[in-house]
This record gives structure tokens, C-alpha cells and sequence, in this order.
């Protein structure tokens, strides 16, 4: 069996047509990889999403639907959805369309050679000003910043075998990101390059402030690079610092006159310093604020309901 799990949040315009195609892949699918599912995620949606994902679970049999009982974030969704997901393997993708289904073939094709984890790599991306110039930035920044040797433009659209769905829903952190974690359960991992769409309706869900949060939670979860620039800094600062002091102090002492330092001087390095002191307790802030929301132990979601349409005798093949 296939499940592919699709977080929801709001995406009514683009329900229907998701599942059309969707539906036509896993059908085509079928005599290759057997039964398929579809897990949507509803992740607190207000719009008629919730209304058309149940009308299409009345149409499918395939349809099962997850309910978080508020908006938790779209890697809190998709971990329900890996969490509901039956069969060999799990596609995770997102419910814009801007992740073609017609991929997925080409996901199971590798995964049916032997790969244990099929990470869809971007070729190209349809997104145009900020937005382009932002996700831009952001990979190819965090493909240095990393621990972990990652490719730049890969988001969560992928195929994970049984045995990496498992290992990644018993990894404990609450602060998650889908891409490091696949990357850091290891086994053996190929990708399949793509040309990513542009939304097929309605606007981005994914504000400028969830993309700031979701990026700072891929740094700080796998990255102590900040912290090590930092510390280079501070130990950079501190060498000027005693060198200066050094030439000061001989001058003084060999009775050599030194040009008075005037208040703008004096002024800018205060501020210079201060600036980096801040810098530096900033980011200590953000890996202590991580540590104290995983000892808390809250849970990554709450299910408000799991409903899947049992299949009614008309749906059930005819005995032989």
C-alpha cells in the first residue's frame, strides 16, 4: 500500500483539482504498487476546506481524513499525517498544487529500486519577487550553515519507505523540521529533480512570519554555526582589542604623545559592541527558548476526529 499525506490549511480553491489529479496518479499507480490512500491533514482550516475533504471521503474510499483540533503548523500536520499513514511507503507533498502529483511516479519508480528516502529536488520554482528572492537566500544560506550535508532547494515533497516513517515519528523534538530530520535519519537516499508550479489558486498561507519561524527552526535544530561565529567574533573583538591597549600603553609609557579619541569614536564602538553583546544573547535566547519548549513535553498536536468512510458493499469487489 502508498498513503500520500497532504497538510491542509485553508485550501479550498484548490481541493478539487488536487484530487483530480491526485486521484488519476494513484490510479495509474495501482497495478505497480497496489492500494492507495490519501491522508488530508485538516490543520484548523476556517474556509470550506473541512466542508469539500469530506465530500470527496463520501466520493473515495481512499480519503482518510485527520482533524487537528486547531492550527498547529504545517510540520505539526504533516507528522499527523505520517502518524495516520498505512502501507510500504508515505509521499508527503502540500495541497497547493505547486507540488505536482504527477511526480510521484517518479518517486515510487526510485523507491522501487531500492531507495529508502526520495527527496524531490527543485529544478526550477514559478514563485516571483520576495517570495523568489527569500527561499533563495534561505537555501543556499542554510546549505552552509547546516551540520548536515544538505542540498539547497528541498522542501518536504518526498517519498519515505515504512522503516524512515517510523524512525522519524520516534525522534521526541517538538521544533521540527521535515528536511533535516529525513536527512538525519541517514539509510539510503536519492532524489528526483522537478519544476515546481506556481500556486494553482488562491493566495500563499505560508505569511512572512511563518516563513521566518520555519527558517530560524532549521537553523537552530541543526546548526551550532551561529554560536561558533559568535564566539570567533567575540574572540576576534577581544584580539583587536588587547593589541590596541598594548600600543596604547607603550606609547604611554615611552612618553609618547596619543591622539585623543573624540566622542564619536568612542560613541560608534560602544555601540559596536553593544550591538554584537545583544547579537550574541539573542541567540542564546532562541536555543534556550527551544530547550524549554521540548522539557515541557506538550504534545506536537491534538486529533480532534480521524474519520475514514468505510467502504460499502457497493464499493467491495464482487466475490468470484
Amino acid at each position: 500500500m502508498l498513503s500520500v499525506v497532504v497538510p491542509i490549511f485553508n485550501e479550498a480553491e484548490n481541493l478539487e483539482s488536487l484530487h483530480a489529479r491526485l486521484g488519476a496518479t494513484l490510479e495509474e499507480l495501482r497495478p505497480t504498487v497496489g492500494e492507495c490512500r490519501i491522508v488530508y491533514v485538516d490543520d484548523g482550516s476556517v474556509d470550506a476546506s473541512p466542508r469539500l475533504m469530506h465530500a470527496q471521503a463520501e466520493r473515495d474510499p481512499r480519503v482518510r481524513i485527520v482533524t487537528l483540533s486547531r492550527n498547529f503548523g504545517h510540520q505539526a500536520a504533516i507528522m499527523a499525517g505520517l502518524a495516520a499513514a498505512e502501507g510500504a511507503a508515505v509521499v508527503i507533498m502540500d495541497g497547493d498544487l505547486q507540488d505536482p502529483p504527477e511526480v510521484i511516479p517518479d518517486l515510487v519508480e526510485r523507491w522501487r529500486a531500492g531507495a529508502v528516502v526520495v527527496k524531490a529536488e527543485r529544478r526550477s520554482r514559478q514563485d516571483r519577487g520576495w517570495r523568489r528572492l527569500a527561499f533563495g537566500v534561505f537555501h543556499r544560506a542554510f546549505s552552509w550553515i547546516s551540520d548536515l550535508p544538505m542540498n539547497g532547494d528541498i522542501g518536504v515533497f518526498s517519498l519515505l519507505d515504512r522503516r524512515a516513517v517510523d524512525e522519524v515519528l520516534l525522534l521526541p523534538e517538538r521544533n521540527r523540521f521535515l528536511p533535516g530530520l529525513r536527512t538525519w535519519i541517514g539509510f539510503d537516499q536519492q532524489t528526483v529533480l522537478y519544476d515546481r508550479h506556481a500556486r494553482a489558486g488562491g493566495n500563499p498561507k505560508q505569511t512572512l512570519t511563518r516563513l521566518v519561524r520555519y527558517a530560524a527552526d532549521a537553523v537552530f535544530s541543526f546548526s551550532y554555526k551561529p554560536l561558533r561565529v559568535m564566539v570567533t567574533l567575540g574572540i576576534v573583538i577581544c584580539a583587536v582589542g588587547f593589541v590596541l591597549a598594548s600600543v596604547y600603553i607603550s606609547k604611554r609609557l615611552l612618553g609618547i604623545e596619543t591622539a585623543q579619541t573624540g566622542f564619536t569614536t568612542l560613541v560608534t564602538v560602544v555601540l559596536f559592541l553593544g550591538g554584537i553583546q545583544l547579537v550574541a544573547i539573542g541567540l542564546l535566547g532562541e536555543y534556550l527558548g527551544r530547550i524549554y519548549d521540548e522539557v515541557k513535553r506538550r504534545p506536537l498536536y491534538l486529533v480532534k476526529d480521524a474519520a475514514r468512510r468505510e467502504p460499502s458493499r457497493r464499493d467491495e469487489t464482487p466475490e468470484q
